[in-house]
């Protein structure tokens, strides 16, 4: 079976779109009442619990990741038997990987107040909050999880956005009348936790009636278990070190800044993330297209797809980037006052940070669709370790500024250099990198001036404040893609990322036809 990509990716971003605006909206709601209605220092607790959880969640290994690619050949191939095999050994990972995160996490319950400097909200015993999300980790795992591979092996990310958009839509106004009625954060956990079991639950009953031949059966041979296991392994040390770069800054922060500093710098994370959410959408919709290109075309194929997508992320990241520069400042002041606010200058770091995430992502995707995970298997660990140890150094010094300095050069210093170099001796070839490190030089050159240049012009607009976030909005709409018309207008990627495009908005187009139906 040859996936059709293009038809896939487009379902997915489509209600992935739908997905992302719904999830920005409704928890930027869900995060304004907690402020108001509990206080500040339950976000930075909020946050705290789930950095925490991330940590657990290093006993995952990898496994699904190592799944999910596992079953791209077969599906190619229509080989139904092997495909219930694949489902059979997932299953009983992760039934055991859940045992495991329960054990660890009750082991490390006593240190738990360790992570937090200064006070905690009164009336919260922090021992059983931890246990509470611990037990929604645990859950996820047990409650049919497994069956989520089928979906995401076959392209089919919309119909989990779907699922998770009205399961969501429950959590969030139970929640809501909770922070409202009642003001009793362990009823909201316990809200979320119930929401996360109904969500596994509604995802595997769709997903076997989509694919009811599918079933947890069989048995696969021995040397593809080895296989699999090996890809595992190899993924384990990437795990570890996504987990430490992704959760470091916040139990960082907490440990020697306390909550209300975590909470205002996660208020600005909360932000980035939800755009880095939008990016994320293509990512994710075009993965599975991307493992069976990898599979079924040439290799000059799938390199001109890279620079094509490289091109589209990296024009993307600079608009988004020019926005954050000119409506960071303004909107947070709106939203939660001057007093929530951090410095300028912090801001210049984050919009850093996020066009280098943007980048490293787009690697990171096309290392996962490839599968080269036994080249790459210490990259990540190095990283995260050389982000942990500047994070203890440099955040007794600079504060926030070097919580986030310590990521960006984690990143740019030790992980893309190793990541270039893993993808270009094997999906690519060697000779291809020097031309594709002089566009992404080129790219990063005309989106750093267009930011600037799009600040220069905001910066003279100074109304009240929504006047100003309007005002500033349009300049940043117009003048970043102006300026990468003019320089990019003529460039084989500009030209074919346009047949791209027109090719998923017709896609979309019929799709959103359907679902009004």
């Amino acid at each position: 079976m040859k996936i059709e990509r293009i038809k896939n990716a487009s379902r997915n971003m489509f209600f992935g779109i739908i997905l992302n605006v719904y999830q920005i909206i409704i928890p930027f709601v869900m995060r304004t009442a907690m402020i108001y209605f509990m206080g500040v220092q339950y976000l930075g607790l909020n946050g705290l619990c789930t950095s925490i959880l991330q940590v657990l969640n290093l006993a995952e290994l990898g496994v699904g990741s190592a799944m999910i690619y596992s079953m791209y050949k077969p599906i190619a191939e229509d080989d139904t038997k092997r495909i219930c095999a694949l489902l059979k050994l997932y299953k009983t990972y992760y039934t055991i990987i859940g045992v495991i995160i329960a054990v660890i996490g009750l082991i490390l319950t006593p240190f738990i107040p360790d992570l937090i400097s200064g006070d905690i909200p009164i009336g919260i015993n922090i021992y059983v909050l931890y246990l509470l999300n611990l037990a929604t980790t645990v859950l996820s795992y047990w409650m049919l999880a497994y069956k989520n591979s089928v979906l995401h092996a076959h392209q089919r990310v919309d119909v989990i956005s779907k699922v998770t958009m009205t399961t969501s839509t429950m959590q969030y106004v139970l929640q809501f009348l909770v922070l409202w009625l009642f003001k009793n954060y362990y009823l909201y956990v316990i809200v979320m936790l119930a929401t996360q079991v109904l969500t596994n639950i509604v995802t595997a009953i769709v997903a076997s009636r989509m694919y009811p031949n599918y079933k947890a059966k069989g048995k696969l041979k021995q040397t593809e278990v080895k296989e699999i296991n090996r890809r595992i392994r190899d993924l384990f040390t990437s795990k570890i070190g996504a987990v430490i770069v992704n959760s470091a800054d916040t139990i960082v922060i907490s440990a020697f800044l306390g909550l209300t500093a975590l909470a205002v710098y996660q208020n600005y994370y909360f932000i980035l993330t939800a755009v880095i959410g939008f990016v994320t959408i293509v990512f994710n919709s075009c993965m599975a297209g991307i493992g069976n290109s990898l599979i079924v075309e040439t290799k000059e194929k799938n390199f001109n797809d890279l620079k094509k997508f490289t091109f589209l992320i990296v024009w993307i990241s600079g608009f988004c980037s020019s926005c954050f520069l000119c409506l960071y400042q303004p909107f947070m002041k709106v939203w939660v006052g001057e007093e929530l606010q951090l410095p300028f200058s912090v801001v210049i770091c984050l919009v850093i940070y996020y066009f280098i995430y943007e980048i490293n992502q787009l690697l990171n995707m096309y290392k996962d669709a490839g599968g080269i995970w036994h080249e790459d298997r210490f990259r990540a660990l190095v990283t995260a370790i050389t982000n942990l140890s500047l994070n203890l150094i440099m955040v007794q010094f600079w504060g926030i500024y070097g919580i986030i300095l310590s990521t960006v050069l984690s990143m740019l210093l030790v992980g893309m250099p190793w990541l270039f170099y893993n993808l270009f001796t094997t999906l690519f070839k060697k000779s291809q990198l020097y031309g594709y490190l002089k566009n992404l030089l080129l790219y990063v050159i005309v989106s750093l001036v267009s930011c600037v240049l799009t600040y220069f012009i905001c910066n003279k607009v100074i109304l009240g404040n929504w006047a100003t976030i309007i005002v500033r909005g349009i300049i940043c709409c117009i003048v970043p893609n102006v300026i990468f018309l003019i320089v990019y207008h003529r460039r084989s990627e500009f030209k074919e990322c346009l047949q791209l495009v027109d090719k998923m908005t017709k896609g979309k187009f019929q799709l959103e036809r359907k679902f009004v139906k």
